[in-house]
């Protein structure tokens, strides 16, 4: 696997599964802090943060989601790399559709971010990235820290009164996330890279066990912390929402479909419907880059031709071919009646309505 070297690109460095077969994933190396504090060294503020993301990955994904969610779409800028990664890792291709060039530094690959914030760099290059243009270096590339300080952080500049890590809440939302991202969001990489049938076979086991639980869970409640929308569900939804078009395919999840399962399904397509219209005429479509009226919300940040593209292209020992698989073809805006349950999204989330509604 590619990745940098004492500040060096190297495509011999990293192999990402051990002598067992399994899939090992490599901790991220920027893990510095923004604080609502006079003293911190970062502080929030609107302008100063730029993201980098690839709509492709779910980690990413995270990120976008929540800075959808809170209203900072203004304050946080964000650019776009292309879902294709090859050699060269992760790069810039403007002239693609959804893509973005680097806004901040005008960067060709994003490993150059890397560098620049650390000449001497000893790592592979993912995303998300959260930089800062003042400091000129990487804050933090670790999605989960970046999604806790949007939520947490944010609050003096973001434009929505949300709040994902309520009080009350908490234990019980690092709990979730921590129960989910072994056998969930890192189990579909854990059977797809898997290299004997072992590993596979227990990750696969693992992936299902915690599918079948969580929606017996969903039975009877509207969210993952029972009746509030919370940072949980962001992290359940960005592997949900590949499952049937990529996981259950490319990585061999094929014990049952997302879209088969009583609870998880609606679940999934009540969090995608989550948003808020802005009726702001000339704002930019981030997908296309064109002036448009646009909905903001969690819908707003899937694009499933950048999902698809990057797994079915970017890992040849799973696909030689790099052939795209079709389908399925899904309904995430069909009604789900997960709002006869009792909770539902902040106020400032509830999807606004028109005359042609």
């Amino acid at each position: 696997m590619n990745m940098l070297v004492d500040g060096e690109w190297r495509t011999d460095a990293h192999e990402s599964t051990d002598d067992d077969g399994s899939f090992e994933r490599q901790t991220t190396p920027f893990r510095d802090e923004i604080r609502d504090d006079p003293d911190a060294r970062f502080q929030p503020e609107a302008g100063r943060y730029h993201l980098y993301v690839s709509y492709a990955c779910p980690w990413a994904h995270r990120t976008l989601v929540t800075r959808a969610l809170l209203g900072l779409e203004d304050a946080i800028s964000v650019s776009i790399v292309d879902p294709y990664r090859g050699e060269d890792g992760w790069q810039f291709t403007p002239e693609k559709d959804g893509c973005t060039r680097d806004h901040v530094r005008d960067a060709d690959f994003l490993r150059e971010l890397y560098v620049a914030a650390d000449p001497d760099a000893t790592c592979r290059v993912t995303v998300p990235v959260l930089w800062d243009k003042h400091e000129e270096t990487i804050v933090n590339n670790e999605s989960a820290e970046i999604m806790r300080m949007l939520d947490t952080e944010f609050g003096s500049v973001a434009s929505r009164d949300v709040d994902l890590y309520p009080e009350g809440y908490q234990e019980d939302v690092d709990r979730i996330i921590d129960e989910i991202y072994e056998p969930i969001n890192n189990g579909v990489y854990r059977a797809g890279f898997a290299t004997k049938q072992g590993p596979y076979d227990e990750a696969v086991d693992d992936l299902f066990s915690a599918l079948d639980r969580w929606d017996e869970v969903l039975a009877d409640q509207r969210y993952l912390a029972d009746d509030r929308l919370t940072e949980a569900d962001i992290a359940m939804f960005t592997t949900l929402v590949r499952f049937d078009n990529v996981y259950h395919t490319h990585f061999m999840c094929n014990v049952q479909y997302v879209r088969e399962y009583d609870n998880l399904w609606p679940y999934l397509r009540d969090l995608y419907q989550t948003g808020v219209a802005d009726r702001r005429e000339g704002t930019p479509d981030e997908r296309t880059g064109t002036e448009r009226t646009r909905e903001t919300g969690v819908a707003r940040t899937v694009n499933m031709d950048h999902i698809k593209e990057h797994y079915y292209t970017t890992h040849p020992d799973v696909n030689p071919h790099r052939i795209v698989a079709r389908g399925p073809e899904l309904d995430f805006e069909a009604a789900h009646d997960r709002d006869e349950l009792p909770g539902g999204p902040p106020s400032d989330l509830v999807r606004a309505t028109s005359a042609d509604d």
